[in-house]
């Protein structure tokens, strides 16, 4: 018997995962589901919970690692049209959690709104940004955002904003598993001086992080006065290979994924420098790339 009948059209099953996710790495999931509307999405959610079929939710798969034994699961993503969406109003945007971060910033840029080109080159959907409050050196999506729109797992949507939505350094205290859309402040300025910051922000990136390599950005958050890839650095852990999975020469805190690389080997790579920061500096790192298993 189908679980998800009537839905055949928006479910695939033993799906491959590693297509969805910059690694590249991963294997297959029960069932994949793309669903078209927050109605569809509701009656997902009720078959799962029913059924009880653990659920993830995938944006852009930027900063994620899946397991090489795939998920006894259902993944969801929020990449239909309805919620790819972007409400201009004013100096204000809602975007949906299927649409992407960098073509927003830029179509910002262009109308000459401030607020959120720190995040030029910062890759994923506006869910996965709102989630795990995503910014890096410049600022965060966080300091913009006033209101989320979520769902939780009984299927019940609902608002959040400021002050009871909190955003800090890599985490929100967001806990419905789907986040639906964010309202975002933005401010009136000048197109040409917002894409100099733009431009500025890119070359720093690319100068300083393996842009062109299959990797999920930064591996671990940075200890609170410290950096991260200053650390792993510092123990010498630059070029530490275990498998495919390599610790990059450009930047310390990124594993790039070479041929013939597994999740096992990005994951035994990920223990191997915890374990040699730890030794070296009493100092215990904590992920920001998120593993499924």
């Amino acid at each position: 018997m189908n679980i998800f009948s009537g839905l055949e059209k928006i479910v695939e099953t033993n799906y491959p995962l590693a297509n969805h996710t910059w690694y590249g790495l991963g294997g297959p999931a029960d069932y994949f589901l793309r669903p078209q509307s927050v109605e569809q999405l509701k009656k997902v959610v009720r078959i799962c919970r029913e059924n009880q079929i653990r659920i993830y939710v995938m944006g852009f798969g930027s900063n994620l690692l899946i397991s090489d034994d795939g998920l006894r699961a259902a993944v969801i993503t929020l990449d239909e049209e309805q919620f790819k969406q972007t409400q201009f109003d004013d100096e204000k945007v809602t975007a949906w959690a299927g649409a992407e971060l960098s073509n927003l910033v830029l179509t910002c840029v262009k109308k000459g709104l401030s607020g959120i080109e720190s995040l030029i080159g910062i890759p994923g959907s506006i869910g996965g940004a709102v989630k795990m409050n995503a910014g890096g050196n410049f600022g965060d999506i966080g300091a913009a955002v006033e209101t989320v729109t979520l769902m939780d797992n009984q299927g019940s949507v609902f608002e959040k904003s400021k002050p009871e939505l909190m955003f800090d350094y890599r985490r929100t205290n967001i806990t419905a598993k789907f986040i639906l859309n964010a309202r975002i402040k933005l401010a009136a300025g000048d197109p040409e001086q917002i894409m100099q910051t733009v431009k500025e922000i890119w070359i720093y990136k690319k100068n300083t992080q393996p842009l062109n390599t299959k990797n999920s950005g930064c591996i671990f958050k940075n200890p609170r006065g410290l950096s991260a890839g200053a650390l792993i650095d510092r123990a010498g852990l630059k070029g530490l290979q275990i498998g495919g999975a390599v610790v990059s020469e450009k930047h310390a805190n990124f594993i790039i994924a070479q041929e013939g690389c597994t999740s096992r080997d990005v994951m035994r790579l990920i223990d191997a420098m915890k374990q040699r920061v730890q030794e070296r500096f009493d100092t215990e790192l904590e992920q920001e790339i998120e593993i499924w298993s």
